[in-house]
């Protein structure tokens, strides 16, 4: 048997803890992951594009666990009732072969992209920094927030989105808290005075979201939308004002911001900083990106966490997923066992 959890199972659980809290557990995974880089194998995810969208494979390993995710990314789902990000995940133990946990990473990806983004910025970020802007109110923006406010303190955000519905739908989810949120009209109204901007629109194109005009010195920029070949958000000339710090640079120059810039552009992959193998932050007047894309190691931490915490709870079920002969040799012999009373016909 294997253990197996689902939506319903990730819900209750987040419940049971409370989001924040859920939040900030899943950042120290993450950031443990990130301290022991060199121990992963790493590799560009596997992508299937298509005019509709991204259908992608992430797999890694530290060498006692294996661990893959399936996801999708559909921008045009929302208009038929469908999400723009499907996912579920797959961790295994390396020894046997044998899969330990499989799991829904539909709600889990939009978790560990916000608590990745909350602890890059926890090293890039201002240490004063007390207001985010979000530009682009999808799925991810509250998961944003949220990891905001409880890593870093945040609690002012000026928002905008081009759907009014969905600025609707923000503030609505997030009523309960003690965030201040200011619904802006313009792109360039959102971002004015912010100490962290976060851009993470949804449209599969290469955009501008963020021109150089709309940024001064000393923000830190969250940059989620831009994550496959022929999306980004930010105008180039940005990117050459400040330092930028990725996850993985093989993919990220195929995938994020930096694909607009030559082969040699330079970064600084953001495990060396976690790491204080390399430096984030040197000023208050820097410009700092994180070009996030997500990395395969983060849903490894978010496996790994989940695992951990379901233990001796009610939150997982168990899937009849691996064959389980007397004799390993022999396998067809489970077709000739009597089948189980409850499936069995009724002559």
């Amino acid at each position: 048997m294997v253990q197996y959890v689902g939506v319903s199972n990730v819900v209750e659980l987040v419940r049971s803890v409370g989001i924040e809290t859920f939040l900030l557990g899943l950042v120290d995974y993450i950031e443990e992951d990130f301290r022991r880089w060199e121990e992963f194998e790493k590799s560009p995810r596997v992508a299937s594009h298509s005019k509709a969208g991204v259908i992608e494979l992430m797999p890694t390993s530290d060498g006692q666990h294996y661990g893959f995710k399936y996801v999708n990314g559909h921008p045009k789902n929302p208009s038929v009732g469908l999400q723009t990000v499907t996912a579920f995940g797959v961790l295994s133990d390396v020894a046997t072969g044998y899969p330990c946990l499989v799991s829904e990473m539909t709600l889990m990806t939009g978790l560990r992209t916000a608590a990745t983004s909350a602890l890059a910025a926890k090293y890039l970020a201002r240490k004063d920094a007390r207001t985010m802007a979000i530009v682009g109110l999808g799925a991810q923006s509250e998961f944003q927030a949220l990891a905001f406010r409880a890593l870093l303190g945040i609690k002012s955000l000026r928002v905008y989105d081009i759907d009014p519905d969905a600025a609707s739908k923000f503030r609505g989810n997030l009523a309960e808290t003690d965030i201040e949120i200011i619904v802006t009209k313009t792109a360039e109204e959102a971002v004015s005075g912010a100490d962290i901007i976060t851009t993470v629109t949804a449209d599969k194109r290469n955009a501008t979201i963020l021109s150089d005009n709309m940024v001064g010195g000393g923000v830190h920029i969250n940059a989620v939308g831009g994550d496959c070949p022929g999306k980004t958000e930010l105008q180039g000339d940005i990117l050459r004002r400040a330092d930028v710090f990725v996850e993985f640079p093989e993919q990220t120059r195929i995938e994020g911001e930096i694909q607009q810039m030559a082969p040699d552009f330079p970064v600084t992959e953001l495990w060396q900083v976690i790491a204080g193998q390399a430096t984030g932050r040197r000023s208050d007047t820097q410009i700092t990106i994180f070009d996030s894309v997500g990395f395969a190691t983060e849903d490894f931490s978010a496996l790994r966490y989940l695992r951990d915490a379901v233990q001796g709870t009610s939150f997982y079920t168990e899937l009849d997923l691996t064959t389980q002969p007397e004799d390993p040799r022999n396998l067809y012999g489970l077709f000739r066992q009597p089948a189980p009373a409850m499936q069995r016909s009724v002559a």
